[in-house]
C-alpha cells in the first residue's frame, strides 16, 4: 500500500513542484488549494485549472478549500481517509505575501490575510492532520512538513507580516516536533530562500524591483531557487531516510541564510 499525502497549496509553484516530487517517491495524494482570488492579495492565486492539471500530472485528488476554514481542511482529510484509507504526510506550502508598508503602518486586513494564511493555516491542517496520521497502526512513520522562508529567521524591511508569519510557523513546528516526538511522528519546516514562483514576483514589487532575479544578490551561489529543489527536500522528510530529524528548520535558500 502507497503511503498517503496531503498538501495544501498545490496548484502552483512549491506546492505543485512537492506534489510532483512525492508522487514520483509512491506517495498517493490529496492536493488542496483556494483556487480564487483574495483582494487583499495584490496578485492572482492559483487557479482550478492549474489545480486540475497538478493533480493530473500527479494522479492526485483535487480538493479545493481555504486554509482559514477547518471545514476545508477537515474535509480535506476525510478525502484522504476514504480514498486512500489514511493519511501519512501532510505538507503546509500554502502561503501568501503582502507588503509594502512599515510595520506600524499594516492594516488589520492585510495582516490578518498573511497571518491567516501563513500561520493559522499551519495550525489548522494540524489540527485536521495530526489524528489521522497518528491514527496509523505502530510503529509509525508520519510525518508533518511546514513550508516557511529565510524570512523565518530574520526581518525583512516592507514585509512585518510575512516575516513575522514564517517565524510563528517556526515556533508552532518546533513545538509540535516536542509533542509528536513520542509517537514516531516527525515535524520539520522548510525555509526556501528566494524561489521562482509567483510570490517572489510580487515580493519584487514591494522593492519596486524590475525583476525578481535581482534577488539572487542576496545568494551566495548568484541564481534563485527553484521550486524543484525545495521540493527535493519535501520528498526527503517525506521519506524513511528522514526520521531522526525532527524539529529542524532547514535552508533550501542558496546559501541566504549563512550571509545573516
Amino acid at each position: 500500500m502507497s503511503p498517503v499525502a496531503l498538501i495544501t497549496g498545490a496548484a502552483r509553484g512549491i506546492g505543485a513542484a512537492s506534489a510532483a516530487a512525492l508522487a514520483g517517491a509512491g506517495f498517493s495524494l490529496v492536493l488542496m488549494d483556494l483556487c480564487a482570488d483574495e483582494p487583499s492579495v495584490p496578485y492572482p492565486l492559483g487557479t482550478p485549472e492549474e489545480l486540475q492539471a497538478t493533480a493530473e500530472a500527479c494522479g492526485g485528488v483535487p480538493v479545493q478549500g481555504d486554509v482559514r476554514r477547518q471545514d476545508d481542511l477537515d474535509r480535506a482529510v476525510s478525502v484522504a481517509l476514504e480514498r486512500f484509507g489514511g493519511l501519512d504526510v501532510a505538507v503546509a506550502a500554502a502561503g501568501v505575501v503582502v507588503g509594502g508598508m512599515e510595520g506600524w503602518k499594516t492594516d488589520d486586513q492585510h495582516w490578518d490575510t498573511v497571518h491567516g494564511v501563513n500561520v493559522a493555516g499551519v495550525w489548522r491542517l494540524a489540527r485536521a492532520a495530526v489524528p489521522a496520521i497518528l491514527s496509523r497502526p505502530e510503529p509509525r512513520g508520519g510525518r508533518f512538513i511546514a513550508v516557511s522562508s529565510v524570512a523565518g529567521s530574520t526581518g525583512l524591511p516592507l514585509l512585518a507580516a510575512y516575516s513575522s508569519s514564517k517565524h510563528a510557523v517556526v515556533g508552532f513546528v518546533k513545538s509540535l516536533a516536542v509533542e509528536l516526538g513520542p509517537t514516531g511522528v516527525t515535524a520539520n519546516v522548510v525555509a526556501p530562500g528566494s524561489t521562482a514562483t509567483a510570490m517572489l514576483r510580487a515580493s519584487a514589487a514591494v522593492y519596486g524591483l524590475a525583476d525578481e532575479n535581482e534577488f539572487a544578490v542576496h545568494h551566495p551561489t548568484g541564481r534563485l531557487v527553484s521550486p524543484d529543489e525545495v521540493a527535493a527536500m519535501v520528498s526527503w522528510l517525506a521519506g524513511p531516510d528522514s526520521s531522526a530529524v525532527t524539529g529542524a528548520v532547514l535552508p533550501v535558500d542558496a546559501g541566504m541564510s549563512a550571509t545573516n
